[in-house]
């Protein structure tokens, strides 16, 4: 299980996800103000921005929450300007993590994000440090309750994903970066509803935790996805099963 479907099934276990729900909103806004800003606010014409639309109400956000940010990024309506910065350092254990994140005050940012990485016996580094460790992909998220596993597995394959995975209460299907809204339509073709679509990195090969490095990995990333100016936190750590459901408890 990759670091980040290990991240997601441990917030679902955890019973975080209707929690952040609010912060969630904000980050899912700041994405579709910036993707509107960029490259106009035609859904259908603006590739980022339809699957930050397509996330956004995945993530169930009143349509007119999703309006304004549109128009907050095309300038129709005021708002506060955005610059995306990407941050990467290790965690414990020399786990690369990689920060997706839009902030206002670039110095105020990374003064926050070094703190939280020393908290936690991690370092931020220069950029460059960890992305090599990662492959950019699509991530498709789909209810498991919906299709069985072997139908499901078909209709993502023949649609170009690479890759289909079980998590219980989801199917994980990861595509070919480019390729991610092709399969995505594709899905929706069938009349299957997607809980989200979105860009991802893919670790290239993962850490193995400890129980006691795990927790302090946990809080580490727990700690960043809490940051307002957070969008994204990837790292290429693995847990044990067996130790996962005791921190989860």
């Amino acid at each position: 299980m990759s670091g980040h479907s290990k991240w997601a099934t441990i917030k679902r276990k955890k019973g975080k996800l209707d929690a952040e729900r609010g912060r969630t909103f904000t980050k899912l806004i700041k994405e579709i103000t910036v993707a509107a800003r960029q490259g106009g606010g035609d859904v259908e014409g603006n590739p980022r921005l339809r699957t930050a639309v397509a996330t956004a109400k995945g993530a169930n956000m009143p349509a007119d929450n999703i309006k304004k940010a549109i128009q907050k990024g095309t300038g129709e309506l005021p708002g506060v300007s955005y610059e995306e910065m990407t941050y990467e350092g290790y965690g414990p254990a020399g786990v690369a993590v990689f920060i997706q994140a839009m902030t206002d005050n670039k110095n105020r940012t990374v003064s926050e994000i070094r703190h939280i990485f020393t908290r936690f016996n991690g370092n931020l580094g220069e950029n460059g440090c960890v992305s090599w460790m990662f492959d950019r992909r699509g991530i498709i998220t789909v209810p498991s309750n919906v299709a069985d596993e072997d139908s499901m597995m078909e209709i993502a394959l023949d649609a170009g994903a690479v890759d289909m995975t079980n998590e219980g209460d989801i199917y994980e299907i990861i595509t070919p970066f480019n390729d991610l809204e092709k399969v995505r339509a594709a899905i929706e073709k069938k009349s299957i509803p997607i809980s989200s679509a979105e860009a991802t990195l893919v670790p290239q090969n993962f850490v193995k935790l400890d129980e006691k490095h795990a927790e302090t990995m946990l809080k580490l990333l727990e700690t960043l996805e809490e940051h307002d100016d957070v969008q994204k936190v990837f790292a290429n750590f693995d847990i044990d099963e067996k130790v996962m459901a005791r921190l989860v408890g």
